[in-house]
């Protein structure tokens, strides 16, 4: 009973915190209580101006406590609760350092109202505080009988720092902080400071060179030492016909010009000015009769901002979703729930498997120090630390023994744990709990995720919601037996991006050989879904056209790259933040990029069929596609080396194993052993390049599939699904025209081969001719052109169109009539 309240306790805090979490604000909430701040920090204003205006201390004091009484008169401008708020936050508080809040709540309402980021505002609140309790404390020091000034907290804090580090002590402690708060916050330094004063000496020096005369100055064209020299010759008059040239001026005086010409010794300026000699220029001669006329040459526009700035203040940032505008994320409640209260905790069954996981050790004389049991979906993890001197080879060979005692499914040994000092012993639990796609979907951990394409795959051991990034991977690929889940976790994959992502955001090229699989997805062909032009169906079932699409997706990696190199950027995140600032010109071919995810359901089927042709493509796009958001997922049945070969592996660094027959298997998907130990139904091992993760997969059937495509397909779609380009093979570029008369000598005699075989390959009549390949090879492009064989199909055989060799020896009597 005990424990069944303590669970009953612990859900419910769990929901209590689950809706704190999801509390938030919307854009109406924050604007009422934004201007509901405002109007409070003007009516604190008002009440705080009232207060020292009217002498509250003095007049409204006695009527603050009798409030209630409503014959009583306040002088207060914002009446009882101003005189309220007056005393409380300035007597009873702050003193005149209250008024800081003021602009503290002005400050907030505005940030609130406006939608501005908070962090700065977190910065002000604290600094602002901090100045209202140093003011606070300084009042209360330096004005102890005006108690109004600095408040009842700045008073009495002001005597709780003098009882224990006296006059001198709070003194210095008030001017640390202030010299605190100069610093941090009006971020004053010395070297502000000696800036300061030397701008200060410069203007000082500037304003006495002002004073100074000009003695040097070239404008000038006289200075006292020349009035002095011209005195001397006017006065002497014997002194006749000199020449006289000053060292500072270029002006030359003669004898007319040193007569005297004034009377008074007022009249005389010391520095006069002279008109500056310009040189006659010659003009050339034009006729009255001609039309004189002057040119003048338009000038450029200058811009003085950034063209893409002022777009962007006139019309925003471009917003891809704008066509889509209106469309709706499918719902969380489309998904069904099918496990109810979380994990189910037995705990007899984890004693006793316990019990014999100790047991068994001890049988093999290896003791334990400490052991701890954590309860996963379908898994539960049990952590041992051995004593001192244990090998943990050795307990890594006991894996069959302890399953053998444990009568489990099979179990899973990790030694050791990485990152931690312990050995992993995963059992499975035996009743397992389902894990629904509803709950991985709605977890905080996926909702709340800040990734390009999150992919919620499931829950950990450690029932943590598990989210990876496929922008990150850069590319995924899927194995496992039949029936262990590759399918369910496929449509986990696309329905995690359907609930994250937006149809300008992301487009799929689906690839299901089994025709049956991702069928239902052809209802969100206009929002979602990409292919080939001139195509019914975006979903590709045909293995021949496969070929095509991967070349085309090519094609438009090759598109991509260039229009990166024009824009200068390295990956196509880079590309949209700058194509949304609007600093590319959509005329000039750029456009945005929505991301591509080829999802692929059974990858052996197309080795088999179409071999290096498939092949060549998928390590081109693994390869290279990652920087211009083509992403691969890869599912198959049969992880032999074959079908996922060296290339593809060392491209495809994120794998998921589901449960395999074999360790053979297990290495060739995850490069170690493990894969064959789990217990199907969705139970699989993440990498991605280092540790090794199990994951219960989340379940989601055909009916949640359907009703999530039903309710974006009844939406407004685009016109089209997203076209990829279109490629032409280099068959078609043959020219099967061949004449009769140049027909190989073999003709006949190849054509009844290969009607006799039913079989139209070059490598038979190499065989059955003894002829080399060209000659075999010109051969078929004969037969082909004949109408005799069909078109190239990769590496299948060709088809023949004649069924027997009576209908070949009619076909050439028709030829030659």
């Amino acid at each position: 009973m005990a424990k069944n309240k303590k669970e009953t306790v612990d859900k419910k805090n769990d929901k209590q915190e689950g809706n704190k979490k999801s509390f938030k604000m919307s854009k109406q909430q924050k604007f009422v209580l934004g201007c509901l701040l405002v109007l409070f920090s003007i009516a604190l204003l008002v009440a705080f101006i009232s207060f020292y205006v009217n002498g509250q201390w003095q007049n409204d004091q006695s009527v603050v406590n009798q409030l209630g009484d409503r014959t009583e008169v306040v002088e207060n401008w914002l009446g009882k609760f101003g005189a309220f708020l007056a005393d409380l936050i300035i007597y009873k508080g702050f003193g005149l350092a209250s008024f800081i809040f003021v602009r503290l709540f002005f400050l907030t309402g505005m940030f609130l109202a406006l939608e501005l980021s908070t962090q700065k505002l977190k910065n002000t609140w604290f600094w602002d505080i901090f100045a209202i309790i140093i003011v606070s404390v300084l009042f209360g020091f330096f004005a102890t009988s005006a108690p109004e000034l600095g408040g009842t907290i700045g008073y009495e804090l002001n005597l709780f720092l003098q009882d224990y580090i006296g006059k001198t002590g709070t003194l210095l402690t008030l001017l640390f902080g202030l010299i605190i708060y100069l610093i941090f916050k009006i971020k004053l330094s010395p070297e502000k400071i000696q800036s300061y004063f030397d701008s200060t000496k410069k203007e000082f020096k500037s304003e006495l060179d002002t004073l100074k005369p000009a003695v040097n100055q070239p404008e000038s064209a006289y200075n006292l030492e020349e009035f002095a020299i011209k005195e001397e010759i006017e006065s002497d008059p014997e002194i006749d016909d000199i020449h006289i040239k000053t060292v500072d001026t270029q002006f030359e005086l003669n004898k007319e010009a040193l007569k005297p010409t004034i009377s008074h010794s007022s009249e005389i300026e010391l520095n006069p000015v002279l008109k500056p000699i310009t040189p006659k220029q010659e003009l050339p001669l034009v006729s009255p009769d001609e039309a004189f006329v002057i040119e003048k040459a338009e000038e450029e526009d200058i811009i003085e901002e950034n063209l893409a700035s002022r777009l962007v203040a006139d019309f925003g940032l471009f917003d891809p979703t704008l066509d889509l505008s209106n469309y709706k994320f499918p719902t969380i409640d489309l998904l069904k729930e099918y496990s109810t209260g979380g994990i189910t905790i037995n705990q007899e069954e984890l004693e006793e498997n316990k019990n014999r996981i100790v047991d068994t050790l001890r049988n093999y004389k290896i003791e334990i120090a400490q052991i701890k049991a954590t309860v996963g979906p379908s898994v539960t993890l049990y952590e041992i630390v051995p004593e001192a001197g244990i090998r943990i080879s050795k307990i890594k060979s006991l894996e069959d023994d302890i399953a053998l005692s444990l009568s489990a499914l099979g179990i899973r040994i990790i030694a050791p744990i990485p990152g931690k000092g312990t050995i992993g012993i995963e059992v499975p639990n035996k009743n397992p709990t389902m894990v629904s796609m509803k709950s991985v979907i709605g977890a905080a951990k996926f909702q709340e995720a800040e990734m390009e394409l999150p992919i919620a795959l499931g829950k950990t051991i450690s029932n943590e919601t598990f989210v990876v990034d496929l922008a990150k991977m850069p590319h995924l690929l899927m194995a496992g037996a039949t029936g262990q889940g590759k399918s369910v976790g496929l449509n986990a994959v696309l329905t995690s991006l359907l609930y994250k992502k937006h149809p300008a955001e992301v487009k799929f090229v689906l690839v299901d050989p089994k025709k049956v699989e991702l069928t239902l997805f052809n209802k969100i062909e206009r929002h979602y879904l990409a292919k080939l032009p001139d195509t019914e169906d975006a979903i590709i079932t045909d293995n021949a056209k496969v070929v095509n699409t991967l070349n085309s997706l090519c094609t438009e990696m090759d598109n991509r790259y260039s229009l990166l190199k024009d824009a200068m950027v390295r990956n196509i995140k880079e590309y949209n933040d700058k194509f949304k600032s609007r600093k590319l010109n959509p005329e000039a071919g750029h456009r945005f990029l929505p991301y591509i995810v080829l999802v692929v359901d059974e990858f052996a089927d197309l080795i088999m069929t179409a071999g290096k042709e498939v092949e060549v493509p998928i390590a081109r796009l693994a390869q290279l596609a990652r920087a211009i958001g083509i992403h691969l997922i890869i599912a198959t049945q049969r992880p032999s080396v074959n079908v996922i070969t060296g290339l593809i592996k060392a491209n495809f660094p994120a794998r998921i194993a589901f449960r395999v027959t074999s360790k053979i298997d297990s290495r060739t998907i995850l490069d170690t052993q493990g894969a064959d130990q789990l217990i199907g139904r969705g139970d699989l091992l993440y990498t991605n390049g280092n540790d090794v993760i199990r994951v219960q997969c989340a379940f989601i059937d055909t009916p949640e599939v359907e009703k999530i495509t039903d309710f974006i397909g009844g939406q407004k779609a685009y016109a089209t699904a997203y076209l990829l380009p279109e490629f032409v093979g280099e068959e078609s570029g043959i020219n099967l025209d061949i004449d009769i008369s140049e027909r190989d000598t073999l003709f006949r005699e190849a054509a009844e081969i290969i009607v006799n075989a039913q079989q139209g390959s070059a490598s038979l009549l190499q065989r059955k001719l003894k002829l080399g390949y060209n000659r075999a090879g010109r051969l078929i492009d004969q037969l082909e052109a004949a109408g005799i064989v069909g078109p190239f199909e990769g590496s299948k055989a060709r088809s023949v169109n004649i069924l027997d060799l009576n209908a070949l020896d009619q076909f050439f009597n028709n030829e030659q009539n």
